[in-house]
């Protein structure tokens, strides 16, 4: 019986050992293949960046003075675009499952299909925009940009919100209940107050996302060189499709190097977004 009881333990600690080093080895190589390929950003990419190339909009290969403002500029309005359109509405969603939804069948159905919606390939919400708004209206636009990556944005969120929503403990509910709030207020505001660091994490999770997505606003905001005309009825530039063009689909090297300079700012936007709000929070937090 001893001998079961050594022997259990044995292979226990063993399997222990095992997972740990296994674990070990899996974040090992997943933080080197995020350094290389920073480094390869970096590397390839910071001999792109000057003033000109951030202030000059992109122009047809061999006019001189070519940057990337208008991409940069596209890309803000299309991704502004997609969280007016997607986060209210995702948020309350989200508080509806969580609060109000509970052990509910048509709950479950919602969550189901977001689940659904997280799992689709971004080219069939970029093909399903560009038959329902692209086709109809006649013009690529940056609002059709936006609409698509609402739609990718929309489950992020809702299920993101739903999960933190939950984590918040009981006993907030119950002694706001207890004092005369009614369900909807208390939601408001204590829950979702309780919750806000979670809740603004799935944001930015969410607009990390869609940050680069490259195949939605392929078939809906297309691309254009010079400044940004109509973002209603037009063509709009943006940073992920100057990327994919420049980078496969231009046998000139300076363009190539503009598509490392163009990826090296996105990743410095999405770190800027990521660090400042932390601090932001953690200020606040420190300041109650």
């Amino acid at each position: 019986m001893q001998d079961l009881k050594y022997k259990s333990l044995f292979f226990r600690k063993l399997k222990n050992g095992l997972f740990s080093i296994f674990s070990f080895f899996a974040i090992a190589a997943s933080l080197f293949l995020i350094g290389w390929i920073l480094f390869e950003i970096v590397k390839n990419g910071a001999g792109a960046i000057s003033w000109d190339f951030l202030t000059n909009p992109s122009k047809p290969y061999g006019i001189p003075d070519a940057g990337i403002s208008n991409a940069i500029i596209g890309t803000i309005l299309i991704t502004l675009a997609a969280a007016a359109i997607s986060i209210a509405p995702a948020m309350l969603a989200g508080i509806y499952l969580s609060e109000f939804g509970k052990n509910k069948k048509h709950a479950d159905i919602i969550r189901f299909g977001a689940n659904v919606m997280m799992g689709v390939p971004s080219i069939l919400v970029g093909l399903f925009v560009y038959m329902t708004v692209v086709v109809p209206s006649g013009n690529f636009s940056g609002l059709a940009g936006g609409i698509a990556l609402a739609i990718i944005m929309f489950p992020i969120i809702m299920r993101t919100t739903e999960d933190m929503m939950a984590m918040v403990p009981n006993h907030l509910r119950e002694a706001s209940l207890a004092l005369g709030m009614t369900k909807a207020r208390s939601t408001l505001c204590i829950v979702c107050r309780s919750a806000k660091n979670g809740l603004i994490t799935g944001i930015l999770l969410a607009i990390a996302r869609v940050g680069g997505e490259t195949a939605p606003l392929l078939f809906t905001a297309l691309f254009c060189d010079g400044a940004i005309q109509n973002f209603f009825t037009k063509p709009t530039a943006n940073m992920p499709v100057l990327i994919a063009e420049y980078a496969t689909n231009s046998p000139f090297e300076e363009m190539h190097k503009s598509a490392w300079g163009a990826s090296l700012i996105i990743i410095l936007a999405i770190l800027a977004i990521n660090i400042s709000t932390r601090i932001l929070l953690r200020e606040k937090k420190n300041g109650h």
